[in-house]
């Protein structure tokens, strides 16, 4: 027997670390997104059980996936069973639905894709169907395949967290309804589905970078996977300047992660964290990819975003940063992003170039955009550019509705700081 506290403390961490590993195994037998994830959830159902009474396995995932896949063959063997007995029920398929036979080529890169050691970016190519829109794309595989709560998806959306749940459901209703199959797609389906896998990498990375709840600034666990899987799809597509913008993104602001926090998971702002223990090899290998990503034509919104946090890394501090080059490179971007929030973070580099008052200008702007509607930055930057204008009461003002929309605790330990402080200095 082994305790149950242990168990379930084990069950949680595979759950974590090991969902979208289990998922993706069980849908390449189950070949049905609905049918593999009742039987993950079944197969971590019957774990509790199973290992109270025979101890906790020494592979927990691939007990999980064995145990899921299990379940989707019995079920597809018991359905196969009730067609066999009811064939006049039972619709023939259409000949016209199998695929053509594919050219050697196409099935040599085919062969190589399938070949990919984890089968998470396999099901994140397979859940981005083009038949989907593709905000239900991200939505619906950052919450199956990656995990990531509806509530920080939302977030992520900037939309409520009712709405965000409607909008997976009726992805998967779709899917259902509609029979899409839930195969690799072939090489030639892989550019039409790439914004999306772009986007479901990029997403699950920031939520690990600044985790939108919870007691700890970074989940660590999100950010690793996420580097791991832009590499792979690196070194899958090295042809598309935007994936290889991704990856080196990734690269620098994981090369720095570890002075995101001090010793007690307390925020440490760019301007002050230890620039000596920044991974100068990582930055070195984003600096070669970006230089040739920017070589290949014109710069996608990952190659301009990567190029913009290298320049951030490059400084000997935060005082010499090129303000001046990032900001360009800001002004780039919204030519071929023009997304609120990036306005909103131009803002940084514009005080830093024009002055406090020119940016608070801008700030002041985009708080009559309802986009920006409940996202906390807004107030925080609005804060230090008040804060540096000499203004501490209105500063305090606006930490407060900012910490009023946080919901990460060490964000939240931050912001109440910095109201102390303005409270202080009035």
């Amino acid at each position: 027997m082994t305790d149950l506290a242990a168990v379930e403390a084990a069950i949680a961490d595979t759950h974590r670390r090991e969902w979208a590993r289990v998922l993706a195994a069980t849908v390449r037998v189950a070949r049905d997104l609905d049918l593999a994830e009742e039987c993950v959830q079944e197969a971590y159902a019957s774990a509790l059980e199973s290992w109270v009474s025979a101890g906790i396995p020494d592979r927990p995932a691939a007990w999980l996936a064995t145990t899921a896949r299990r379940r989707a063959i019995d079920a597809i063997r018991r359905d196969r069973a009730l067609r066999s007995r009811l064939p006049l029920l039972v619709e023939p398929e259409e000949a016209g639905d199998e695929p053509a036979p594919p050219e050697p080529a196409e099935q040599a890169a085919a062969d190589t894709v399938e070949a990919l050691p984890d089968g998470r970016l396999r099901l994140i190519f397979m859940c981005c169907h083009p038949a989907l829109g593709q905000g239900a794309q991200i939505a619906l595989t950052l919450r199956l395949v990656c995990g990531v709560p509806v509530s920080d998806i939302a977030r992520a959306f900037l939309v409520s967290e009712p709405t965000m749940a409607a909008r997976i459901t009726r992805a998967k209703k779709k899917i259902s309804t509609a029979r899409i199959p839930y195969r690799m797609p072939r090489p030639a389906e892989l550019p039409e589905r790439l914004p999306a896998v772009l986007a479901v990498i990029y997403l699950l990375f920031t939520a690990g970078h600044t985790a939108p709840s919870g007691g700890s600034l970074v989940r660590a666990d999100l950010v690793h996977r996420a580097a791991y899987l832009a590499r792979m799809l690196h070194e899958l597509m090295p042809g598309e300047p935007e994936v290889g913008g991704l990856h080196a993104l990734l690269l620098v602001t994981q090369a720095r992660l570890a002075t995101r926090v001090d010793g007690a998971g307390r925020l440490v702002q760019l301007k002050d964290q230890d620039r000596s223990r920044w991974d100068r090899a990582a930055l070195a290998e984003a600096h070669d990819i970006i230089v040739g990503c920017l070589r290949a034509g014109p710069p996608g919104r990952h190659v301009l975003e990567a190029a913009i946090a290298s320049l951030y890394a490059e400084a000997l501090s935060y005082r010499w940063t090129d303000w001046t080059q990032i900001l360009t490179l800001y002004d780039r971007l919204l030519l071929v992003w023009p997304s609120p929030i990036v306005r909103l973070n131009r803002t940084v580099p514009l005080a830093m170039v024009a002055g406090p008052q020119a940016a608070l200008a801008e700030v002041e702007q985009l708080e009559l955009d309802d986009r920006l509607a409940g996202y906390q930055y807004l107030p925080a930057i609005k804060a230090d550019l008040l804060s540096r204008l000499g203004r501490p009461g209105e500063a305090a003002i606006a930490y407060r509705q900012a910490l009023a929309l946080a919901t990460n605790e060490a964000e939240r330990v931050f912001l109440a700081e910095q109201i102390a402080e303005q409270t202080f200095a009035i």
